[in-house]
Formats: structure tokens, C-alpha cells, sequence
């Protein structure tokens, strides 16, 4: 790990009883629900993590204490350095507190989430589908989304999977 990121690191899990994991130069911090937006606005103010790439989700299915992951990506393009929060959230009634007050980007990264895994954000002011049809049920990424069960066509079945496809009447 760099220096600069070391000693962020140390200053947040210090502050925040951050786990760190390191893995392949890659520096991930498992955080508390509650700390995530003091920690998000220390990572802004006091040490330049200026952009959040994205935020995405983990879905740990059938565990369900905690059944997700919410995974923030950040950098800072003035030190080069890049850094992940991983916010783990129970799978009865998944929340975290909205982080676009402190990035815009936060909003449509959000809604994603919300759209694919059912992950609420408190306090967005627009958290509505972005990626599915509004009369959508359900949550697609989530683990125990039903699968659409049609089978793959290949050479060896071809005949048989084209003979069940719905062909137009003349």
C-alpha cells in the first residue's frame, strides 16, 4: 500500500473501526452502516477523494445477516489514489443513508442499485427504476430473482431449441 493511502487508512480506521483488506494493491475498508456518510465527507474534505466512481452492490444470498454488500469506489485525482468502502446492509429490510448530498453522481449510481438489488436510500430525492420498466416487479441481480429458465441453442441442440421458438403466422 502507498504511503498517502496507508496513512489515510490508518486515520479512518482509527476513527470509524474500519476493517481494511488489502488484495492485489487494491485497498477495500468494511465500514459500519452508521459511519458511512462521515466517513464519505472526511474521505471528501479532509483527504481529496474528490470523485466517486460508482456505487454497486453484492448480494450474498442466503445469507441474510448481512445478505449485501454496497460497495462505494472512490479516487482522488490529486494524490492518484483510489479507494473502496464496502457498507455491509441485512437483507430484511435493506437501507443506507443517500450519499448525493455529498456527490451528485451519488443519484443515478443509487437508483441503479436500488433498481437491480432493492437497496434503499435514505433520504434520495429521486429514488425511482432507471434501468428496468416502472411496472417492473422485483429486483433482477438479486440472487433469488427467478431465472428465465429458456436454454441456450447450440449446434448440438439447434433443431430442437428452433422447433419450440415462436414463429409468425402468415
Amino acid at each position: 500500500m502507498e504511503e498517502k493511502l496507508q496513512a489515510i487508512v490508518q486515520a479512518l480506521k482509527e476513527k470509524f473501526e474500519a476493517q481494511v483488506e488489502e488484495f492485489r494493491d487494491e485497498v477495500h475498508l468494511l465500514l459500519a452502516p452508521e459511519h458511512l456518510i462521515t466517513a464519505l465527507t472526511d474521505l471528501r474534505d479532509r483527504h481529496g477523494f474528490e470523485m466517486l466512481v460508482t456505487v454497486t452492490a453484492v448480494d450474498y444470498w442466503p445469507q441474510t445477516k448481512p445478505r449485501f454488500h454496497v460497495v462505494y469506489q472512490l479516487r482522488s485525482f490529486s494524490k492518484n489514489l483510489v479507494l473502496s468502502l464496502r457498507v455491509p446492509v441485512d437483507g430484511d429490510e435493506p437501507t443506507l443513508p443517500t450519499a448525493t448530498g455529498l456527490y451528485a453522481n451519488a443519484n443515478w449510481r443509487e437508483r441503479e442499485v436500488w433498481d437491480m438489488f432493492g437497496i434503499r436510500f435514505e433520504g434520495h430525492p429521486d429514488l425511482r427504476r432507471i434501468l428496468m420498466p416502472k411496472d417492473w416487479e422485483g429486483h433482477p441481480l438479486r440472487k433469488d430473482y427467478p431465472l428465465g429458465y429458456e436454454e441456450p441453442q447450440f449446434t448440438f441442440n439447434f433443431d430442437e431449441i428452433d422447433l419450440s421458438k415462436p414463429r409468425a403466422r402468415k
